[in-house]
């Protein structure tokens, strides 16, 4: 039984990761097809993605929540179909996650603006990049204005800035001692 509740006009931090922390993306074509999927499924009428950034083992999306039936509709298929799409590409047969999605509540509106800097630093913290705007598989060049996605809606965020040139500057400015705002928010 899941500890959170999901509800209509809250947000949340979603997050899965690969079993036994192995890679959830293979290819080029996998993290385009998981972000078709995820469009799929996160229609404008039941969920708003806040922010994203897909990692080579795991994933994380910020949403706003506008339905209650987050898992049935949303999560639950999108990793079926996702898992049954890279089992097939792959010749490989059974769980691609580690288990259910993990949420949780985001509680604070000081909240939403730390966990999207903490969401599109994670390709910087894994040395993937080394900057945020760097890595294509996050929301990230969408919130500074080097690109025009319609995945994203950063409003929620943004609003809390003056420009998106200074949450870019929020974004850089992260030390160590702010993972303590919203640890209780990350990745297990």
């Amino acid at each position: 039984m899941r500890k959170t509740e999901f509800r209509a006009g809250h947000y949340y931090h979603l997050y899965n990761r690969g079993i036994n922390r192995q890679p959830i993306f293979f290819d080029d074509d996998n993290w385009a097809y998981f972000l078709k999927r995820l469009r799929h499924y996160c229609t404008p009428d039941r969920i708003d993605i806040v922010a994203y950034c897909l990692m080579p083992n795991h994933y994380h999306l910020l949403v706003h929540l506008k339905c209650d039936d987050l898992s049935t509709k949303i999560m639950h298929p999108l990793a079926i179909s996702y898992t049954k799409a890279v089992n097939r590409q792959q010749g490989r047969t059974g769980p691609l996650f580690e288990g259910p999605f993990k949420a949780k509540q985001v509680d604070k509106d000081r909240y939403l603006t730390h966990l999207s800097r903490y969401i599109h630093l994670n390709p910087v913290f894994a040395g993937l990049a080394n900057h945020p705007a760097r890595w294509i598989f996050s929301s990230c060049r969408d919130y500074i204005g080097l690109r025009n996605g319609t995945l994203p809606s950063p409003g929620a965020v943004l609003s809390q800035f003056p420009s998106p040139q200074a949450y870019a500057e929020f974004v850089e400015s992260y030390a160590v001692g702010d993972h303590k705002t919203i640890e209780h928010l990350m990745l297990d």
